[in-house]
């Protein structure tokens, strides 16, 4: 426990503070700086992104982002893509029975992916993975330490999904100052940065995620008038799309793991590849395909028409038409595909608004929020007057639901309601929390159960219950119960059966704190292994296509060097060693690399006059 209360500390210093977008796609950490909020970058490749990819390697090692995807062909079940979808999902959930590599673990409850390595791991394992690879790119950046955060969260996420959010956090070793809705953190960033003010629908398209928001923005106020979306609904299903009609054309029935990844990842750059071109072509298995624009807005159609219906749903709801808006903000890497901005401009009649870039607006937006939430010097420039995306209730007789707090109800919330006993005598009152707009119990999502005891038997009706919901800024459900005559209560703060206990995260924190070191000797470990695995391949490659550009003894000699490095990798444990080892050959080989260089641009100019060349 002593590592535990170091890190919680309130005497401590609490270091910088960043927003974070935990995306599906792509993940991003941002700050303001110097009074204005920027995306901070890899100090290894500028990138910005940080593909939201985890693997989990054999030797218990684990790598993140770009490095992670270049392994996800060949490792598919030991490397985890899009797991914010599998956020505070069961294994009796749609998502785990649709297209992907994923290996689930047998079992009850919580999904948990079967990994290289050791023990199976749940999609707020994996999520914390990409939140420390964000602090640890924040911490590079300010060069101290980073313990605070605001992390973006779909609006249309459940309870469940929100609680495993801020799980994540908190393996991370991040305190979770806030969690904010995406399209409200892309309209804090437009609303701040232009000085906008009205009324704005903000249409959020990510990997696997869709929302649409309808907000006014009044003199600093941002009230969320109504939210509406599909957390499973996204870039991810335009690849399967894609992939299921490649898989029906070429008549593949049974697909391996590995096929499924191979394909995914070949529709999602002929995906990426049509936002520019009229025809692209779709590598795989050594087959083209020619993937037409207009095929590709066929596909997804039926996708874009579940969008449109939750946006007609939301300005019905807020009480508004399409014309009354002001603009229309684009958020999501989604929205960069042709058909979804054009099909967006006929839903609202008007052209979208993307001149803020929208992978990167929602992070902005958390930093914003974030700077809000500890400067002193801005914590009254601005008022976030959010709601809870779907309603919540207790289960009465028969199973039905009664709705007590309503969905687009404005939050912080509290609201109470009084039941009466149903039987005579009854002595104690179950109470089941759900969470949704149907009116049975068994259409909606079961969040908590607790029981109420010490009611005084009294006949039926005249016992009386006072039910009290209270909803934090973050969305976050707490539910007590208080019996009138004798004041006996019981609450709970809802930890949907979907999330980890308060045990699990306090041992996996434990597990951190005594592994912290072994585990960053691992991972940089792992992260040199892939880097030769690189450059091996491309070695050899290159010798492949270019090996004449060298005499026999070099090239002999540059194989050598190319298999011992590939043997090294195998079973060097020190990253420093096998690191000196890459430079070593990367000098080796710059000669070679000039002489390919030099082919290169005698090919390009080859038979072309100086004038020629000179025009470009």
């Amino acid at each position: 426990m002593k590592g535990l209360l170091q890190i919680h500390d309130p005497l401590a210093p609490k270091g910088h503070v960043v927003g974070i977008d935990l995306g599906t796609t792509n993940s991003l950490v941002a700050s303001v700086v110097q009074g204005k909020p920027v995306c901070l970058a890899a100090d290894e490749d500028e990138s910005r992104l940080l593909p939201s990819v985890v693997h989990y390697g054999k030797d218990g090692g684990v790598v993140v982002g770009a490095r992670a995807v270049s392994l996800l062909s060949e490792h598919p079940t030991d490397t985890i893509k899009s797991v914010k979808r599998f956020m505070g999902k069961s294994l009796a959930d749609a998502e785990t029975r649709k297209l992907g590599a994923y290996q689930f673990a047998s079992g009850e409850g919580v999904v948990r992916f079967q990994v290289a390595g050791g023990q199976p791991v749940t999609p707020i394992e994996v999520s914390g993975e990409i939140l420390r690879a964000l602090k640890r790119r924040a911490e590079s950046h300010f060069m101290g330490k980073v313990e605070r955060a605001v992390i973006t969260v779909p609006a249309y996420f459940d309870d469940a999904q929100r609680q495993a959010t801020k799980d994540a956090g908190r393996l991370a070793g991040l305190e979770v100052l806030r969690l904010l809705n995406e399209p409200t953190a892309a309209a804090l960033a437009y609303g701040l940065d232009k000085g906008s003010q009205g009324l704005f629908a903000v249409y959020d398209l990510g990997g696997g995620t869709f929302d649409i928001s309808i907000l006014e923005l009044t003199d600093g106020v941002f009230q969320v008038k109504s939210t509406g979306g599909d957390s499973a609904l996204g870039g991810d299903d335009f690849d399967r799309a894609i992939a299921e009609a490649v898989l029906k054309e070429r008549g593949l029935t049974s697909p391996s793991p590995q096929q499924i990844a191979t394909l995914l990842q070949a529709a999602k750059a002929v995906k990426e590849a049509l936002t520019d071109e009229q025809v692209a072509p779709l590598v795989f298995e050594e087959q083209t395909t020619s993937v037409s624009r207009a095929q590709l807005d066929a596909w997804i159609a039926p996708l874009l028409q579940k969008t449109g219906l939750a946006c007609r749903r939301a300005l019905k709801d807020a009480g508004v038409k399409a014309e009354d808006l002001n603009g229309v903000v684009l958020v999501g890497g989604s929205t960069r595909v042709p058909r979804v901005r054009s099909y967006v401009q006929e839903l609202f009649g008007k052209p979208p608004l993307a001149d803020i870039d929208p992978d990167q607006v929602v992070a902005l937006g958390a930093a914003v929020q974030a700077d809000l939430l500890t400067n002193e010097a801005r914590q009254d420039e601005v008022l976030l007057l959010d709601v809870i995306p779907l309603s919540l209730g207790l289960e009465t007789m028969g199973g039905v639901v009664e709705k007590v707090i309503p969905r687009n109800s404005a939050i912080p919330a509290a609201v109470a309601q009084v039941f009466t006993t149903f039987q005579d005598g009854q002595n104690a009152m179950d109470v089941h929390v759900v969470q949704g707009e149907r009116e049975l119990v068994e259409d909606c999502r079961s969040l908590a159960r607790f029981r109420l005891s010490g009611i005084p038997a009294l006949p039926a009706g005249v016992g009386r219950v006072e039910v009290r919901f209270e909803v934090d800024a973050d969305g976050i459900l707490k539910v007590s119960a208080t019996e009138q005559t004798t004041g006996v209560k019981q609450a709970i703060t809802v930890k949907p059966t979907h999330g980890l206990t308060d045990e699990e995260i306090e041992q996996m924190l434990l597990d951190s704190i005594d592994h912290g070191e072994e585990d960053i000797q691992k991972r940089q470990l792992r992260e040199q292994q892939v880097e030769a695995q690189r450059m091996v391949i491309d070695a050899r490659k290159q010798l492949k296509e270019n090996g004449d550009l060298l005499g026999a003894a070099e090239r002999a000699a540059l194989l050598a060097d190319v298999d011992a490095l590939e043997a090294l990798a195998k079973t060097e444990s020190d990253h420093l060693k096998l690191k000196a080892a890459l430079v070593a050959l990367d000098e080796k080989a710059k000669p070679f690399v000039e002489l390919i260089m030099n082919r290169s641009i005698a090919r390009a100019v080859g038979g072309k006059s100086i004038e020629d060349v000179a025009r470009g």
